[in-house]
């Protein structure tokens, strides 16, 4: 097992519980680093939506009709939540469907997690970084006690182990400090793997405000909002920032506005009025119509900052404007500063059990392969899910092999 996140911890666990013997290796002094970041907005493990909705936030170029269907149906929402209950951990699920431990907090589970694994007989390597990773020229001996593995992994320090199947589950390129830094695009290509590029996602989109929108709506939410990129509708809260837009919003626009060659959203600040309704709200005699608009529409302080980059003249040019805001974006943050990435190991060189198609034995799983979703506990039950099924098929291949 390469990698100490989720996606790999999950793997280790699921593998060891059949009785196998495992090894876990990890980059950092310690794992689940990137865990306890997520912990750090109080670990948002999963979601509680209906599956067919749930399997539709997931998205990816190539993806297999039915994949995220199959994934959650092995383990799911009321999956994870049973295999917190069995840590000992108690999960709620919030007015907004995200499910949350109770005590809002991630050390608590890893620690219970990883004394489990230690107690499933998991071997935890740390500060082990893997370099290369070399299929054996030949099968191994029939005899189990004569075998020396189908696998060659070197680790950056110069020591290197052998395996009968490998799972790697080594991240995105978020959080770099964490460990998840993409690295691992390099030392794949002896493999001939095709790799989509990694690519920020659920991040924040850069606009150049100007100074006077800036002294009134950094920092400050635009809540209950439509978002439109293209033909895509996201409904949420953003977020004014220094440098842009941050926000529910527009991360879940990411792979629509990567697309566009000129990127830019659309926001409609009152959803639930059409223009007539704003209209019919303003007194005709009056001339400031955007400061009449703040208290007739309830318009809020960040929209009437937005807004007042130009002057209106009448109510019904504002009042579509308000429906109607476009927004250029010059481009997305940096990949460090995204909560995950898109871009990875492409979905055409992994069967639906998570294995390579062209290296038998060796499965990949969690956000290095091609497969990006939304903020609200979407991506750590991606990873929970796509551990269990790699780990469940590494078992069984070695059953067969």
């Amino acid at each position: 097992m390469i990698g100490g996140g989720p996606a790999g911890l999950r793997a280790a666990e699921v593998a060891s519980g059949a009785g196998k013997s495992v090894a876990l290796f990890e980059a950092k002094p310690s794992v689940g680093r990137k865990f306890l970041v997520a912990g750090r907005g109080g670990l948002n493990l999963t979601h509680g939506e209906p599956a067919d909705r749930f399997a539709a936030r997931y998205s990816g170029p190539g993806q297999p009709a039915g994949l995220w269907r199959s994934l959650l149906a092995d383990f799911g929402s009321a999956d994870l939540r049973q295999w917190a209950a069995g840590l000992g951990i108690e999960t709620f699920q919030a007015t907004s469907g995200r499910v949350y431990p109770v005590e809002m907090k991630a050390a608590p589970l890893l620690r219970r997690w990883v004394a489990r694994l230690r107690s499933q007989g998991v071997s935890l390597a740390m500060n082990h970084r893997l370099v290369a990773i070399e299929p054996m020229s030949s099968p191994p001996p029939a005899a189990a006690e004569n075998r020396t593995g189908r696998f060659r992994l070197r680790f950056a320090h110069g020591t290197e182990t052998t395996a009968e199947a490998v799972i790697l589950a080594l991240g995105g390129a978020s959080w770099p400090e964490t460990g998840s830094d993409g690295g691992w695009t390099e030392w794949l290509k002896p493999l001939g793997l095709s790799v989509n590029p990694l690519a920020p996602a659920n991040c924040g989109w850069e606009h150049a405000w100007s100074p006077e929108v800036l002294a009134r709506a950094e920092g400050k939410p635009l809540k209950n909002v439509h978002v439109r990129a293209g033909d895509a509708l996201a409904i949420g809260e953003l977020l004014v920032t220094r440098y842009g837009l941050e926000g529910g919003a527009i991360y879940q626009l990411g792979a629509t506005l990567r697309a566009m060659a000129e990127p830019a959203i659309t926001v409609d600040f009152k959803p639930t009025f059409t223009v007539e309704r704003l209209v019919a709200k303003m007194e005709s005699a009056r001339r400031n119509f955007l400061d009449e608009a703040l208290v007739r529409w309830r318009l809020g302080e960040v929209a009437h900052a937005i807004l007042s980059r130009q002057v209106w003249t009448d109510a019904a040019s504002l009042a579509r404007a308000a429906k109607h805001c476009v927004i250029p974006l010059r481009g997305p943050r940096p990949i460090a500063e995204a909560i995950s990435s898109a871009g990875g190991v492409c979905w055409s060189e992994v069967d639906g059990t998570m294995m390579v198609r062209r290296v038998p034995g060796l499965f990949v799983a969690g956000e290095m392969v091609d497969w990006e979703a939304p903020t609200g506990g979407y991506l750590m039950q991606g990873c929970f899910a796509t551990g269990t099924r790699a780990a469940n098929s590494a078992v069984a291949w070695l059953g067969r092999s």
